[in-house]
């Protein structure tokens, strides 16, 4: 797999291969790379390495938080890093359109978590998991890679308190991926994948 990012702009799928072992996955996430199955119905499929153009990113201070989504915020519980692997299989539940989580990515976050680099966001209403969100961790980047609700608002709170977390840690670049218009009306957007790549070395070089 090629970690220096030369497909044309526009174009977002930039290999296909390797493994997704820490090391290549830590490698990916530092030249702008996350992996996805080439086919999330099979139980193993080629995995997919893409850096988008445009990318969706959400500035630390541009989350818009409308005052419903602050009342939501005090109907819940917000903890982190404390389940993971109810989070990453909250997101990879197939019933959810589109998903495109399969065991071989859980596997391969929860050894990433194992070891320090991917996080978990969970909500909770009482002892029920309703809502969460996962990615990693690196320096200065949190490199989003899914959310769920069960709620109202819960993948949302998650997100706030992601925000306020990173705002508090210095971190310097939130990575969402694509934008979506549900991201959009949370503060989310659209930079080209020059100045992604630019302020990606900005964000995993701090000291």
């Amino acid at each position: 797999m090629p970690l220096a990012v030369t497909a044309p702009p526009g174009d977002d799928l930039i290999a296909i291969g390797a493994d997704l072992a820490p090391g290549t996955l830590l490698a990916a996430y530092r030249n702008g790379l996350f992996p996805m199955p080439v086919d999330p119905t099979r139980r193993k499929s080629k995995i997919a390495w893409y850096s988008p153009d445009p990318r969706g990113v959400l500035p630390l201070d541009g989350m818009r938080v409308s005052r419903s989504l602050r009342r939501s915020a005090k109907r819940y519980q917000v903890t982190m890093n404390h389940d993971f692997p109810g989070v990453i299989r909250g997101c990879a539940d197939r019933s959810r359109p589109g998903c495109w989580i399969t065991d071989e990515i859980i596997d391969a976050y929860e050894r990433m978590f194992e070891l320090g680099w991917a996080h978990s966001v969970e909500v909770w209403a009482g002892n029920d998991l309703v809502g969460g969100l996962y990615g990693v961790r690196i320096d200065g980047l949190f490199a989003g890679e899914s959310m769920f609700h069960q709620a109202t608002d819960a993948s949302k709170v998650a997100l706030l308190h992601l925000v306020e977390g990173l705002n508090d840690t210095d971190a310097s670049l939130l990575d969402v991926q694509w934008s979506t218009p549900h991201l959009a009306s949370l503060g989310v957007v659209e930079i080209s994948r020059t100045e992604y790549l630019h302020q990606l070395v900005a964000a995993t070089n701090q000291t």
